[in-house]
């Protein structure tokens, strides 16, 4: 069972560390442990297409800002749900912390009949 929290929740956190690989970011500390994500599945692919900043500026200092943006609106949600197109989606995830501000830009595609959003879950 998938536990999905906001990504408001990383907010006054501090971790001692951030990875990053094609497909995931981990953000572990001593008590918890949230990963970024995409459960791949039949005819679709999410991946990592950017980061912009450096990743260790999220590392030891509290997180002050984490926001989604993403491309796909709730009337393009409906539409796809209604016919099963080739469709895509760019969602950007930012972070801040004292040290700078990291962007991580996923891009998913799918015949438009799979899902294509991350998901935020707290491990532990």
């Amino acid at each position: 069972m998938r536990n999905l929290v906001d990504l408001n929740e990383l907010i006054g956190k501090v971790f001692t560390s951030v990875v990053a690989d094609d497909y995931e970011v981990i953000f572990e500390n001593d008590k918890e442990t949230y990963k970024l994500y995409h459960e791949q599945d039949c005819c679709e692919n999410v991946e990592i297409e950017d980061i912009c900043g450096d990743i260790a500026d999220l590392v030891g200092v509290e997180i002050v800002v984490a926001d989604e943006v993403s491309n796909i609106s709730d009337e393009q949600i409906r539409v796809l749900e209604k016919k099963y197109d080739d469709s895509y989606e760019w969602t950007f995830y930012r972070f801040r912390t004292i040290k700078g501000t990291v962007t991580i830009r996923f891009y998913g595609t799918s015949n438009g009949y799979y899902a294509t959003g991350v998901d935020f879950i707290k491990v532990r």
